[in-house]
C-alpha cells in the first residue's frame, strides 16, 4: 500500500461536543508527530490549535454552520471571517440541506459562494450530508458547490443518521469531473474503510480514528 502517503491524506479531527481543551492540544501535538497536515478543531479552541502547530507544516481547520447547516448566511459568513482571521486555513462548511431539499438551488449556491468571496486565502469544502439527500439532490448539490467556486464536496458531518459510502463518493467524483475535490468522511473508522474511499475515487479523508487507521496501514505495507 505504499502508493498512499496517508498521513498527509487524513484529515485528523475531534469535534465531538464533550472534546476538551487537553483533546485540542493533544491531537495538534498528534499532527506534527506523525505527519498529519490537516487538523480540523471546534471553532473555540482555533487560538489554541493554529499557536500550538505554529512553525509546522499543520495547516488548521474549522467547521462552519456546523453541523445542521441552517444557518443564515450572514452567521456562516461571519463565522468563516472570523475563523480565518485567527489563523484558520481551510473551512468545511454545512450545506443548507433544508434549502436544498426545498429546491432553493439560488439561494444554496449563493450561500456558498458568500463565504468563499468573504475568505479568498481559505480552502473550502462543502458538507452535503448525503445520508439525508436523494440521489438527485446529491447530484444537484455537486453542481451548485462548484458553480460557487468551493474546492471540495464531502460527504458528511459524522453527526447524522449515516456516514460515508463508497457509492457516494463513486457519485460525488464522478459528478464533479474535476472541478472539484472530494472528501469522504462520517463512520471512517479502520484502514479497510479508508482504502475502499480512497479507491472509489476521495482526495481526503476526515476522521477522528486517524492513530488507529495510521497503525492498520502500518501494519498492511509490512
Amino acid at each position: 500500500m505504499t502508493q498512499w502517503n496517508l498521513p498527509t491524506l487524513l484529515d485528523h479531527t475531534v469535534l465531538r461536543p464533550d472534546a476538551t481543551k487537553a483533546d485540542v492540544l493533544r491531537l495538534c501535538q498528534e499532527a506534527k508527530d506523525l505527519g498529519f497536515v490537516v487538523i480540523f478543531v471546534p471553532p473555540c479552541y482555533v487560538d489554541e490549535a493554529v499557536a500550538a502547530t505554529a512553525g509546522s507544516a499543520v495547516r488548521v481547520g474549522i467547521p462552519i454552520g456546523f453541523p445542521l447547516g441552517g444557518h443564515t448566511t450572514k452567521a456562516k459568513v461571519a463565522e468563516a471571517v472570523e475563523a480565518v482571521a485567527r489563523g484558520a486555513q481551510i473551512l468545511d462548511m454545512v450545506i443548507n440541506v433544508s434549502r436544498l431539499k426545498s429546491g432553493d438551488q439560488a439561494y444554496v449556491r449563493q450561500d456558498i459562494a458568500e463565504v468563499v468571496k468573504a475568505t479568498p486565502s481559505a480552502e473550502h469544502k462543502v458538507i452535503l450530508e448525503t445520508c439525508l439527500l436523494t440521489q438527485q439532490e446529491k447530484v444537484t448539490a455537486c453542481h451548485l458547490v462548484v458553480e460557487a467556486g468551493a474546492d471540495y464536496v464531502k460527504t458528511s458531518t459524522g453527526f447524522s443518521t449515516a456516514g460515508a459510502t463508497v457509492e457516494d463518493v463513486r457519485l460525488m467524483k464522478q459528478t464533479v469531473a474535476g472541478r472539484a475535490k472530494v472528501k469522504a468522511s462520517g463512520g471512517i473508522r479502520d484502514w479497510k474503510t479508508t482504502l475502499a474511499m480512497l479507491e472509489a475515487g476521495a482526495d481526503r479523508i476526515g476522521t477522528s480514528a486517524s492513530l488507529k487507521i495510521l497503525d492498520e496501514w502500518k501494519a498492511s505495507s509490512k
